[in-house]
């Protein structure tokens, strides 16, 4: 290849090559105090040592050098965000069910104007990219158009997405329903037109158990069961009052996750928001069926739905597979640092701090592990897509000072997501594109 179709970056890099909670931080952690990572036609086709990595480049080809000071990641990896609700977020008051049909409802039925979704569509993106988040599994609205908007916005990007028509027939306004069969049949269409379409990839959306009914979430089942390869995801024990409903509604279910589970909406792919509520039983079915639970800190504190217990959900004898999600507009920030800070101070209140490491593994490879991603995103090595951010840890004033006083790389890493937001995000890579530059 000539030195014109290479991109390469150099800076200390940090990437995981494992479950970290199963297998442990030692074993999977890797860090790379002065590495180069060189991209072509969208991969990585190296990454080591610069000494090393330099010697099989062409010798004049130009390395942007990030310098010392910097940390180059794998792009973080959002699990569970609505993108309808950019423009609600940080609406006061509410809990759960109050809120959405307070706040959220009422937005999404602006998204029957395909213009209006682009709109968002875009604002959305750009603030993923500033936040250094590359990947996300992203709820649209009820309406057709606002998944088209979507997607074509993300492919114009070349990011890789996961996003889906929601599927709601009861319980909501009557703007925002739609019936069993009109939703399989737009879901399917939607289907046809984006799933592998570019790095674009389709996630069969019943939007909870109250709004849809035992109909539409068999339809659900079979639009998931009919196209390999796609993925479903929904809502799951969020809140107690929600869970009580969802017994009223499903008499015949031993509980949340059962309706789920008895629709066949459980396995490789199925990736359930929230979860803070699952009993051990469901914990263990979670991982028998190979489910996938995404932790949203900020929006379980925002909305008062509780805390979930990270430490229990990666139980070493039953580990379930467990990503990191903003949940925006109910959470309040696109940052995976700010998150990751939330993401600390759940685990403080359940009893079991989190360590730095394990919590960078989540927001990357972890959160890629949930997603089936493992293979194409969430790590650094050759093969892999060159999905990046470049951290600044030096990014304000008061970081910069503190960082004199750290004496070891995971008291530098805590005190990133502890302190750190969208302000440390130098730069952001799709596909070994840079998309994002800070001050640019």
């Amino acid at each position: 290849m000539s030195k014109q179709e290479i991109t390469a970056i150099r800076g200390p890099v940090l990437t995981f090559t494992g479950d970290a909670f199963v297998k442990g931080v030692k074993d999977t952690l890797v860090y790379e105090p002065d590495a180069i990572i060189a991209m072509h036609q969208g991969a990585i086709t190296h990454f080591g040592p610069a000494d090393t990595v330099a010697k099989n480049l062409p010798v004049d080809l130009m390395v942007k050098d990030y310098g010392k000071d910097a940390l180059i990641m794998p792009g973080f990896i959002d699990t569970h965000v609505h993108y309808p609700q950019t423009q609600i977020i940080g609406s006061y008051g509410e809990q759960l069910i109050d809120w959405l049909h307070k706040y959220a409802f009422a937005a999404e039925q602006q998204f029957a104007d395909k213009s209006h979704a682009k709109g968002v569509a875009k604002v959305f993106l750009q603030e993923c990219l500033r936040a250094g988040t590359t990947t996300a599994s992203v709820y649209c609205t009820v309406h057709p158009q606002s998944v088209d908007a979507f997607f074509e916005e993300a492919d114009a990007l070349n990011m890789r997405m996961i996003a889906g028509k929601v599927m709601m027939d009861r319980n909501a306004p009557a703007a925002l329903t739609d019936t069993p069969q009109q939703s399989f049949n737009d879901s399917q269409r939607l289907i046809d037109r984006w799933h592998n379409h570019g790095r674009q990839l389709y996630s069969v959306t019943p939007r909870f158990a109250p709004t849809s009914s035992p109909e539409q979430m068999v339809m659900a089942a079979a639009l998931w069961q009919q196209n390999p390869g796609t993925y479903l995801q929904s809502h799951l024990s969020e809140n107690k009052a929600e869970i009580d409903w969802v017994k009223s509604l499903y008499p015949n279910s031993s509980g949340y996750l059962d309706v789920y589970d008895q629709h066949q909406l459980l396995g490789s792919r199925a990736i359930y928001g929230h979860g803070v509520w699952l009993t051990e039983e469901e914990l263990q079915r979670c991982h028998d069926t190979g489910t996938s639970i995404a932790h949203c800190p900020t929006s379980n504190q925002f909305l008062g739905s509780g805390l979930f217990n990270l430490a229990n959900a990666k139980q070493a004898t039953r580990p379930v597979k467990v990503g990191l999600g903003t949940d925006i507009g109910a959470g309040t920030s696109f940052s995976m640092l700010q998150t990751l800070n939330e993401t600390y101070k759940v685990a403080q209140l359940t009893g079991n701090p989190l360590s730095a490491e394990l919590a960078f593994y989540l927001a990357t490879r972890g959160s890629a592990e949930a997603l089936y991603l493992q293979d194409k995103v969430g790590s650094i090595a050759p093969g892999m897509e060159a999905d990046l951010v470049v951290l600044d840890m030096k990014s304000t004033p008061i970081i910069s000072y503190r960082m004199q006083f750290c004496d070891s790389f995971a008291e530098a890493l805590f005190l990133q997501m502890t302190l750190g937001d969208d302000r440390a995000v130098q730069a952001t890579y799709i596909a070994g594109n840079c998309l994002y530059q800070r001050n640019s």
